[in-house]
């Protein structure tokens, strides 16, 4: 291999707020009207991989994104962060007569309210600002939130703030808690759905930003108060704190989307079907074992402490699951709870909706970006004369 040809793949996680990011101050710079809070989930359940490989040998510059080629230069904010990254390495680095090639794919569904865009860019400036020798993650971090605003958050594994800032160098992601610091925290993603949504995130924001009286409120007043409450109750590792912010911040989310106008509808039936099942849950025990969350999509997102998982599983299952197959639960495998009580299952009976649910994503809190390889070997999804990987396809 000639040694102005370079290759990486690497990947990078999702992350899923618990207080939300909607609405920005700079459009262009992707500037947040307010802090945000998530934690950034474990990549052998999702993540999004991406091969990036630079040569003078290769025609032109492509890119792939989960098998099917894309126009880089349509999508002004990609166009905008690779430039960014050129003109930062310098002609040295990245001299004119080489063309760049890109492989992307997610282990998830693109565009679903599962926060793609945010690993998706994540990945691509860890993997095109490594490729180039830059390795310091605020860096990287605050050149991902231009391509996708909650990107900057999945450049940090564990629990992360997003300081909204006020220009391009203030508006930066930071760590709260590494991925060890909570262990016994868990997640469960609850998939209703995994079509592409109706309103994007970007126009959904506009929106609200221009029509919303909610909004302004929520900015100025609430936020604060519970980005403050919420780095308590992580660092205190408080879950019944968390998980009553958590679902408040999550509510206040949809119902500004409801005050949006028109108005805009990302739960549906079955979503608030699954708020039922946890405020019951959570009231038969008399505290909060389970957090729900929803970003701009119908499924959820289920915090919940690992000794809870089991009951939490089984109750699941016999509301949403067929009679004839089990309900798929994907990734992290928990010994089968005994039979349910009988509260839950006289409440699993009475509000059985089998088959709403796809499938369970069983997962933790994980790491940040990681790379695979340096190398056109079995991790890269590109080929190293150029082109995508037939077995990416």
């Amino acid at each position: 291999m000639s040694t102005d040809k370079r290759t990486i793949t690497v990947r990078a996680p999702v992350n899923i707020a618990v207080i939300k990011y909607w609405g920005k101050r700079d459009e262009k710079l992707i500037i947040p009207l307010n802090d945000s809070i998530s934690g950034t989930l474990d990549m052998e359940q999702l993540c999004a991989t991406t091969s990036v490989a630079i040569s003078p040998s290769f025609k032109c510059n492509q890119m792939w994104l989960n098998g099917e080629e894309v126009d880089m230069t349509a999508n002004e904010r990609l166009f905008r962060c690779i430039q960014e990254v050129k003109t930062m390495v310098g002609t040295s680095q990245w001299p004119a007569d080489h063309h760049l090639q890109i492989a992307s794919r997610n282990n998830f569904p693109t565009a679903a309210g599962l926060a793609s865009s945010a690993a998706g860019y994540a990945c691509l400036m860890y993997a095109l600002c490594r490729l180039f020798g830059v390795d310091d993650a605020e860096r990287i971090s605050t050149l991902a939130r231009l391509g996708s605003g909650s990107a900057c958050r999945s450049v940090y594994g564990g629990f992360v703030q997003w300081v909204a800032g006020t220009d391009h160098q203030s508006s930066i992601a930071r760590q709260i808690l590494d991925e060890e610091a909570w262990p016994s925290m868990r997640v469960l993603v609850l998939v209703v759905s995994d079509h592409r949504k109706d309103t994007s995130s970007s126009s959904g924001m506009k929106s609200s930003v221009e029509t919303s009286d909610l909004m302004k409120k929520r900015v100025q007043d609430i936020v604060p108060q519970r980005i403050t409450q919420m780095l308590t109750a992580i660092k205190e590792r408080n879950f019944h704190d968390f998980a009553e912010i958590t679902m408040r911040d999550s509510n206040q989310f949809h119902a500004i989307c409801q005050d949006t106008y028109p108005p805009i509808h990302y739960m549906n039936d079955v979503s608030w079907s699954v708020v039922s099942l946890v405020h019951y849950f959570n009231k038969l025990y008399g505290c909060n074992k389970v957090a729900y969350t929803f970003d701009a999509g119908p499924n959820a997102c289920l915090y919940v402490l690992e000794n809870v998982v089991p009951e939490l599983l089984a109750l699941i299952t016999a509301i949403y699951g067929k009679s004839e197959s089990k309900l798929e639960v994907q990734g992290i495998e928990y010994k089968k709870h005994p039979e349910l009580n009988d509260s839950l299952q006289k409440y699993a009976v009475v509000n059985a909706c089998p088959g709403a649910l796809k499938y369970v994503i069983s997962t933790k809190l994980g790491t940040g970006p990681q790379v695979l390889s340096t190398s056109f070997d079995a991790n890269c999804l590109i080929e190293e004369s150029g082109g995508i990987k037939n077995n990416d396809v």
